[in-house]
């Protein structure tokens, strides 16, 4: 483990430091003055402590992404099963059959003014420090470079949402005044500069009363991530480079440990305790047995027959895609490591008990998509998430999940390293790093890539490898592919009967309708309220209707 968040939150009042070595303080801001919070470092790590809340907001187990809803549930590989629109409910399902809903006076993706309200708490706190710090410029180098890598953080969740474009403001004043959108030039370069301000200054590790802060590696990670999106494909590679150069990371033995956090492998982690914070992964995702809601999204068929075999071969699927169905059991045995990590299928092993995702199964069971408001525990696609899950919770009634959020591990870092190097005619090289990758998992990798085919070996790897981790929707989108991908298409399942000792597996459409993805979702539309605040901002031309 290279960087660890932890928090305890006693109340909205008050905060309460569990041990200094392995908790970070947080306590509102408004509980200090600006020059009180800057007349001992401990008011002014309690001030800047706030700001590592956010990877925990922006991360699969908060709210800002998506309203609360997984980003996957808007791509093939996941599926809502309430057809009722509401958070971690139907909120996908309504914006993949009716995106035209979606406008500047409704768009649940994006966060616009929670973020710039995050961001102006950060410009107050550089603001505060440059007026009322007295420290050595060395610790005010410090608790910049940690706020300039929150702000960058949330520039590019902006970024990412609205085509590179958003309103610069890097000062107080300049919030105080209507300011005109930046060009996606602008707006890269200063996370750029500000990530490049933080991995210059920030500490390769922190001493243990500092256990949990934003690291060199932590910044090199992230520039990797945000350059990828604006596709300046040098700045990605240098910046996967210096992070190698450390000689801190490295990857897990297995897969399902690269994700757990507290290794080798993480890079950028928020992690939960059972007191506060907590969240509800497991509640969200539980089998029918399990709790008294669940089930909320589960994964399609579409991405089970992503995974290759155990040897590195596509599986030939056709003799389960049939309307009358057939007794064979579906090749799960015979899917690459990374698939029972991530999902639990019919068969599977799940806290001692073998799962049945089948019409009236006693752990696990299959209802038709629409028939039931709300699925409270069954599947609509003959699948679970296993992904993020915590197998030793057994009272989801009355114990919290707490499994860390990984914001950034080694893998994804490979896998931008991959797509800069193709980018930049080194296909050896992307196809080494994709190798690395593939070798924990003992499959093997074609050698000589070129072309399309290392792009889509590029494009297979980043949606097996980093499933359900909140990148898959956002590549589809820079990609430039998610017009095509999204459109006109449905996802599927198995539906599971018991037949005689065995079962009956019958291919089944989840959606009922077409899924649509409009051109102009690349970029989404600017809220109103800002347009009726903000004079000097327009609309985009394609949101203008």
């Amino acid at each position: 483990m290279k960087t660890k968040i932890l928090t305890s939150i006693v109340s909205l009042a008050s905060l309460a430091l569990v041990s200094c070595n392995d908790f970070l303080e947080l306590t509102p801001t408004d509980m200090l003055t600006d020059k009180a919070a800057w007349e001992d470092t401990h008011a002014t790590d309690l001030y800047i402590n706030n700001f590592y809340e956010y990877l925990s907001l922006y991360g699969q187990f908060g709210n800002q992404d998506f309203n609360g809803n997984l980003i996957e549930g808007l791509t093939d590989a996941l599926k809502y099963g309430s057809p009722i629109v509401g958070p971690r409910a139907g909120d996908s399902n309504y914006y993949v059959f009716t995106p035209e809903t979606i406008s500047g006076s409704g768009c649940m993706i994006g966060s616009w003014g929670d973020t710039y309200l995050r961001i102006r708490r950060i410009n107050e706190f550089l603001d505060s420090m440059r007026k009322y710090s007295t420290y050595s410029p060395e610790i005010n180098d410090r608790y910049e470079a940690q706020a300039r890598f929150f702000r960058a953080f949330l520039y590019f969740h902006l970024a990412k949402c609205y085509g590179g474009s958003a309103i610069l403001y890097t000062s107080l004043e300049q919030m105080k005044k209507n300011t005109p959108l930046s060009s996606p030039e602008q707006i890269w370069q200063q996370i750029y500069d500000d990530l490049t301000f933080a991995a210059h200054i920030l500490p390769t590790e922190w001493n243990s009363l500092n256990t949990g802060r934003v690291t060199k590696g932590a910044a090199y990670a992230m520039l990797s991530r945000a350059m990828l999106y604006a596709e300046r494909w040098e700045d990605v590679k240098s910046a996967c480079e210096e992070l190698f150069k450390l000689n801190i990371y490295k990857l897990t033995p297995t897969y399902e440990e690269g994700y757990r956090g507290g290794n080798s492998e993480s890079i950028l982690e928020f992690a939960y305790d059972v007191t506060s914070p907590s969240h509800t992964w497991d509640r969200e995702m539980a089998m029918y047995h399990e709790y008294t809601t669940g089930g909320s999204c589960t994964p399609t068929q579409e991405m089970v027959e992503e995974y290759e075999s155990k040897t590195g071969e596509k599986v030939d699927w056709s003799a389960w895609h049939t309307a009358e169905g057939t007794t064979a059991y579906p090749p799960y045995d015979k899917l690459e490591p990374r698939f029972a990590a991530t999902i639990l299928y019919n068969g599977a092993k799940w806290q001692g008990k073998t799962v049945e995702n089948c019409v009236n199964g006693e752990y696990g069971k299959y209802i038709d998509y629409g028939t039931e408001p709300y699925p409270y525990g069954k599947t609509v696609t003959g699948y679970y998430m296993r992904k993020l899950r915590q197998e030793t919770n057994r009272d989801l009634t009355n114990v919290p999940s707490t499994h860390t959020w990984v914001s950034i591990r080694l893998a994804e870092v490979y896998l931008n390293y991959a797509e800069a190097c193709y980018r930049l005619n080194n296909p050896s090289e992307a196809v080494n790093y994709i190798r690395q990758i593939r070798d924990r998992v003992n499959l093997p990798t074609a050698q000589g890539l070129t072309g399309d085919a290392l792009f889509k070996m590029i494009r297979h790897e980043r949606k097996v490898e980093l499933a359900y981790e909140g990148h898959l929707w956002w590549d589809m989108r820079r990609w430039k592919l998610a017009e095509k991908a999204y459109t006109g298409i449905r996802v599927h399942g198995l539906k599971i009967t018991r037949e005689g000792k065995g079962f009956r597996y019958t291919y089944v459409d989840c959606d009922g309708e077409d899924r649509t993805f409009l051109n102009r979702m690349y970029r989404l539309p600017i809220p109103d309220s800002e347009l009726k605040n903000n004079s000097a901002v327009q609309q985009f031309d394609e949101w203008n209707f």
